[in-house]
């Protein structure tokens, strides 16, 4: 039988792929609120999993902007920000070289845009051995059709989440169940305030 591959924090890595004011502002407005919102909550739910996360940002960074500030005042030290020439993130030696130093061997991807730099890092990432979940929310493109990126992602075996599929499989199980409760207890209190839920 073929084993079933699920979300294990310890062996995870989020990766945020230039999410810059150049690339948002080309969405429309209610959008590009709930991007910044629900990226926000994913940073969050990683920070509380201790899950690392990798942020691009693609050049120049003068013209298309830092990480936006609602998502970037949430990263804690098991993030690092780094800028990139190449729409492949794996063809920067650097980030390349951080990601082996972490040892996670699964890379949860949000950022932008779906058909260049989130394709092609996700393409880069599976041709490096690394399985690959995309949380379909927490992507956009400045082209409505995006559906040939998407066919091609899981043609070549990206597997595609939404916010509320990652908490659950995170979280695991209700309050009460030992094992779980033994695991959250060692991470600390659960934030009350972070949705189960992306914002529609």
């Amino acid at each position: 039988m073929r084993a079933v591959k699920r979300i294990v924090a310890d062996e995870c890595c989020g990766v945020i792929v230039d999410l810059q004011g150049f690339f948002l502002a080309q969405v429309d407005k209610k959008f590009r609120s709930r991007i910044k919102t629900n990226t926000g909550h994913f940073v969050r739910l990683l920070n509380y999993f201790r899950i690392p996360i990798v942020v691009t940002l693609e050049r120049p960074v003068e013209r298309k902007g830092t990480l936006l500030h609602e998502v970037g005042r949430h990263l804690d030290d098991h993030a690092k920000v780094f800028e990139k020439n190449f729409f492949d993130l794996c063809q920067d030696k650097t980030i390349k070289n951080h990601l082996d130093g972490l040892k996670r061997r699964h890379a949860i991807v949000a950022g932008c845009e779906t058909d260049v730099c989130v394709l092609q890092s996700c393409l880069g990432l599976l041709n490096l051995g690394y399985e690959v979940t995309v949380m379909e929310e927490l992507i956009f493109s400045s082209s409505r059709n995006v559906e040939a990126a998407m066919a091609r992602m899981k043609r070549e075996g990206v597997v595609f989440s939404t916010y509320k599929m990652l908490f659950y499989e995170l979280v695991e199980a209700v309050d009460g169940e030992r094992t779980v409760e033994k695991k959250l207890a060692g991470l600390g209190p659960f934030p009350d305030d972070l949705p189960d839920s992306a914002v529609q």
